[in-house]
């Protein structure tokens, strides 16, 4: 599929007649938001996903395969598939019809009442960290070791240096990799845990997004979101929660997460620049967002 491209309602509303006739005749509209997958409403409750990128259809049929199984035990929503959309002369890759979840991206509304959203997302945790079967998806990017990251993330560590005491930083990225890794199976996690992947509503996390990055590996990957997601203050209570129901989270496994938080802060930060430089793939709500992640984290490393 080459560089990322976008569809049209024309186009979605054919393949819904060539291939799913019963739900072509309901209102369709695109909607902001999408990396990989380009998002158009369907009625009131469904959505069509649309790959974008040349991983995309890979994604979703990860999640084909995954998120139907998984969505029972989860205590919020998720944008579950109900039909899939198999590649044809018209279009070639797989595409997705799924539930859709209301509420505004986090990125654009974020989470306002923290103690709320903190119980919310560590329930959520502690439902899907559970021990992942062996033919989990892996992922090179997601629950692995830190140290990997190491040698190419000096650029990430310059990007969050300009916007916070550059020491500080350092050593929050330092110890977050020599942090002994998990001592448990690898579980299943989101892998993507960032504010434009959640959907907010009266302050507080009404949904989960996107669940192409889905892996097994180190539940740290996740617990990132703490300080991602949350507002300042809220990641105590988020930590204490998950721990509560009887989920890991010795002081390594903190800090391997603050670690996964400063990578994420890096890639918001950028992309964010991007945006607010005009660049394509660039989204200029996602630098405060990254921004205000980096200051919650080294708030917290400071304690």
């Amino acid at each position: 599929m080459g560089d990322a491209v976008d569809h049209d309602e024309a186009l979605v509303r054919a393949l819904l007649r060539d291939q799913h006739p019963d739900l072509a005749d309901l209102p369709l509209r695109a909607v902001p938001g999408g990396w990989d997958n380009q998002l158009f409403r369907l009625g009131d409750e469904l959505a069509v996903r649309m790959p974008r990128t040349d991983r995309a259809p890979g994604l979703l049929r990860k999640e084909l395969r995954w998120l139907p199984d998984l969505a029972p035990l989860l205590p919020l929503p998720v944008p579950v598939p109900v039909r899939a959309g198999e590649p044809s002369e018209r279009f070639a890759g797989t595409w997705t019809v799924a539930h859709w979840v209301p509420g505004e991206p986090g990125d654009a509304a974020p989470v306002t009442r923290g103690t709320h959203a903190a119980g919310a997302l560590a329930g959520f945790l502690r439902a899907l960290h559970r021990e992942a079967p062996a033919d989990a998806p892996a992922n090179a990017d997601r629950g692995v070791p830190l140290e990997g990251f190491a040698p190419g993330f000096g650029d990430g560590l310059a990007l969050l240096a300009a916007h916070a005491d550059p020491g500080a930083v350092r050593r929050v990225w330092e110890d977050a990799v020599a942090a002994p890794g998990p001592q448990g199976p690898p579980v299943w996690l989101h892998g993507d845990l960032h504010p434009a992947n959640v959907v907010v509503a009266d302050g507080t996390l009404a949904g989960i997004l996107d669940f192409g990055e889905l892996c097994a590996g180190d539940p740290a990957t996740d617990l990132s979101a703490a300080w991602l997601l949350l507002p300042e203050g809220a990641a105590g209570p988020f930590l204490a929660a998950y721990g509560h129901g009887g989920a890991h989270v010795d002081d390594a496994t903190v800090r391997r997460a603050r670690g996964w938080a400063l990578l994420r802060a890096a890639g918001l930060i950028a992309i964010g620049r991007a945006g607010d430089r005009g660049l394509p793939g660039g989204k200029p709500t996602w630098g405060p967002a990254g921004r205000a992640a980096l200051a919650r984290v080294l708030t917290h490393a400071r304690r």
